[in-house]
């Protein structure tokens, strides 16, 4: 029996990666400044053109049915958000929640951005006003709903003293 030899080896040599566990253990964390003037965009040569409050609420409602295909729990907590444009370059956002705001803020960035770039209006910006009022959920019973029928019609008041409704 002959055996053939070859000139190579038939598997791979490994190779390092170039990452070294113990360099990144012993790595000190480098802390680097920002500045708040290198951040800031310049938006006076940018476009600031007109937007309707029909704009905003399409795209509202837009993002809200996408939200509700794909990312369910951030739907819930946005649903109640109410977007009203102030005037020409300021839009208020009405949030019913401390948390619904930190859900609203994973998408808002995204959300802005596509809207500033579908408008042509760079110089748009965003109030938050806190909206207790939109957290008040009202329990409709049946006896809450023929009260509302006798503001409308006082003769249902005559009716119900004469048949003795069950509302309850």
């Amino acid at each position: 029996m002959v055996v053939k030899k070859t000139s190579k080896p038939l598997s791979r040599q490994s190779t390092s990666s170039g990452f070294s566990i113990n360099s990144f253990m012993n790595k000190e964390e480098k802390v680097e400044k920002k500045e708040d003037e290198n951040l800031a965009i310049k938006t006076d040569d940018l476009p600031k053109n007109h937007f309707t409050e029909t704009d905003l609420q399409m795209e509202w409602n837009l993002l809200l049915k996408q939200m509700q295909s794909k990312n369910t729990f951030v739907f819930n907590a946005i649903k109640a958000f109410k977007l009203v444009k102030i005037d020409e370059h300021n839009i208020q956002v009405s949030y019913p929640s401390d948390s619904a705001k930190v859900e609203f803020d994973k998408i808002s960035g995204e959300f802005f951005n596509h809207f500033k770039r579908k408008v042509h209006n760079y110089s748009i910006e965003i109030e938050y006003k806190r909206d207790f009022e939109s957290l008040k959920v009202e329990v409709v019973t049946k006896k809450s709903i023929f009260e509302k029928f006798i503001e409308k019609n006082p003769l249902l008041k005559d009716l119900d003293d004469l048949m003795k409704f069950d509302l309850s």
